[in-house]
């Protein structure tokens, strides 16, 4: 099938509906180069049996494109050096390959989210030589890099015919490649303009497209239904490292859950191809602490929570940026019991409701969740000996769930508590 969109980025008549089966979701990021040995498509379908029992329902894939060669960075360059919007890179395979991967995911009702890059494109881009004006040019007449990033070059936003071919290069993935949504890298650095056109004229050939941006600002929810929870991951990270009380992580829950808007749905991680390759993994940012903090972004409102593939391993080890490595599966990862069940307990879990906070002695994090007849209570020590204690949960009666533990607890608004560093209880009905 043909497809091509007549553009008209700002006629704009409708607000955008957040997709039905979105608040639910989980996300799972794939680094096709670093997944397997041979880091190819074909050899990471073999991991989709594996991944849908585990509940995954949405894989977000890092750039699946070619990657320039001018001005290369390492051996195998960026995926965020983008050669040619129309392609995959031949080291991953090819577009038939990609699309018989769709056609998988989607026969295991699987979605499928690429990574676009709007803002920049490789040196060698296409386009550089058959439309040089798509891009932005200094004094001296040479392209400009944006930051330091000396491998790619900055696209002229103000240019209309780039703002098509942009468009046309998305309308192509959606069509002929029958993708599910796009994850948009440093999107609040593309006119708004743009990705608001993109998407009314995008979800006129396939509603309810996933639109997740890795952006700064709040500006973005106009058009995205997902930005990156980067307050999240900013404070957890300070939180561990200088120690901070735990009445600032409830002052921080408070502020940026409790109290925001019905849309703004965030996506929550411990680890990401950037945090690994550039920080280290979860374990060496957050040391014990790093499995309770996954299931408290399953138990916040209004979160999208996300794996970064490895994490079920679990992934010790940082993944170089522009060179190969791999991870490596053991036939049963260790952690797979872990988020199964958290990806289980979010399906039969709701998005919003109300928090509120018992008193709890300082390193214990406590909150209630609550939504009509629906509670779930969360309990993490952060402290640095373990905690013995009885919490007073007003309002909460009755009989719950234990989600590791796996059984059932009575509670008359008491709970008993004993919970090592590290250690956290999940409970819900």
């Amino acid at each position: 099938m043909i497809c091509r969109i007549l553009v008209a980025l700002t006629d704009l008549q409708k607000p955008f509906t957040i997709p039905s089966f979105l608040p639910l979701s989980q996300v799972y990021e794939v680094n096709l180069r670093q997944y397997t040995p041979e880091g190819s498509i074909q050899a990471f379908r073999k991991h989709l049996p594996r991944l849908q029992e585990l509940g995954v329902d949405t894989c977000w894939f890092m750039p699946v494109h070619p990657i320039g060669i001018k001005n290369r960075k390492g051996s195998l360059g960026s995926y965020y050096c983008v050669r040619d919007y129309r392609d995959v890179n031949p080291e991953f395979g090819t577009l038939s390959d990609f699309k018989e991967l769709v056609q998988d995911m989607h026969a295991r009702g699987m979605k499928l989210v690429i990574d676009w890059v709007g803002n920049h494109a490789a040196w060698d881009n296409v386009w550089v030589d058959q439309h040089p004006e798509y891009f932005l040019t200094g004094t001296d007449g040479r392209f400009l890099s944006p930051y330091d990033w000396d491998d790619v070059i900055q696209f002229n936003h103000r240019n209309k015919g780039q703002q098509e071919a942009m468009l046309q290069a998305m309308a192509f993935w959606v069509c002929e490649m029958d993708i599910d949504g796009f994850r948009a890298d440093f999107a609040h650095l593309v006119p708004n303009e743009f990705w608001a056109g993109a998407r009314k004229k995008l979800e006129e050939i396939k509603p309810e497209l996933i639109w997740l941006a890795e952006a700064e600002g709040d500006d973005i929810y106009q058009t995205f239904d997902i930005n990156y929870g980067w307050a999240w991951m900013h404070f957890t990270e300070r939180f561990i490292k200088e120690a901070l009380p735990v009445a600032a992580f409830r002052d921080f829950i408070r502020s940026e859950f409790a109290e925001a808007g019905p849309l703004r749905y965030q996506l929550l991680f411990t680890c990401t191809h950037d945090e690994n390759s550039n920080k280290g993994t979860e374990y060496e940012r957050y040391g014990i602490y790093a499995q309770a903090l996954a299931v408290c972004m399953y138990a916040l409102p209004l979160s999208i929570p996300m794996i970064y593939g490895g994490q079920e391993i679990p992934n010790h080890k940082r993944l170089p940026f522009f060179d190969k490595d791999f991870m490596e599966w053991p036939e049963r990862p260790a952690l797979t019991g872990f988020y199964k069940a958290l990806i289980r307990f979010r399906k039969q879990s709701f998005a919003g409701g109300e928090i509120s906070f018992p008193e709890a002695p300082d390193g214990l994090l406590v909150f209630c969740r609550r939504h009509h007849t629906k509670e779930e209570i969360f309990a993490a020590n952060f402290g640095r000996s373990t905690i013995s204690t009885a919490i007073n949960v007003p309002g909460s009666s009755g009989q719950y769930r234990d989600l590791f533990a796996n059984n059932h607890v009575d509670l008359k608004e008491k709970m008993d508590i004993e919970l090592p560093p590290g250690g956290y209880i999940l409970l819900y009905r």
